[in-house]
């Protein structure tokens, strides 16, 4: 199995494969609206406006599993996103991202890419993944790294 395999739910409720995103650069991300890393959704759309044309992709996933802080349903996250952060990068349904229920986009992402002390579980809102154009887990940053801190890494897997 690789990560186009896995089907997943857009915040607007269609069912897409993320064979869609084929030769892109992706950065995966949980997000929450009531987190206090919640301003990253700025970075990350200012990284989407610099690099989109280039092939990125950031692919937003809410979450609830971290003190409740993402309770509304799809269609309040996406107005949230958009009128408080401008988002116009794809945001898809809400996921669990640990435990038995984890989605299996999740489950994928922690088995390539371990966290601290080779743990698989994510510690908090805003753990991001990043995705070569092959569809190859290249890193792991926790939610207190800034999206920005990514754009090097950006920049090198676009360049290949």
């Amino acid at each position: 199995m690789t990560i186009y395999d896995i089907n997943v739910r857009t915040i607007t409720g269609e069912d897409v494969t993320l064979s869609a995103y084929r030769g892109k650069v992706m950065i995966i991300v949980n997000t929450a609206s009531k987190c206090g890393f919640t301003s990253q959704l700025k970075q990350l759309q200012e990284l989407y406006d610099t690099y989109q044309q280039e092939g990125l992709e950031i692919l937003g996933f809410p979450c609830n599993q971290f003190m409740n802080q993402e309770p509304g349903d799809e269609a309040e996250i996406q107005e949230f996103c958009v009128k408080n952060y401008g988002v116009t990068f794809p945001m898809f349904a809400k996921v669990d991202v640990n435990g038995a229920g984890a989605h299996p986009l999740f489950t994928y992402l922690t088995e390539q890419a371990k966290g601290m002390l080779g743990t698989k579980a994510i510690k908090w809102n805003f753990t991001k993944f990043i995705v070569d154009r092959n569809g190859d887990v290249k890193g792991r940053f926790s939610s207190n790294v800034n999206p920005k801190e990514l754009e090097d890494t950006v920049q090198r897997l676009l360049a290949r």
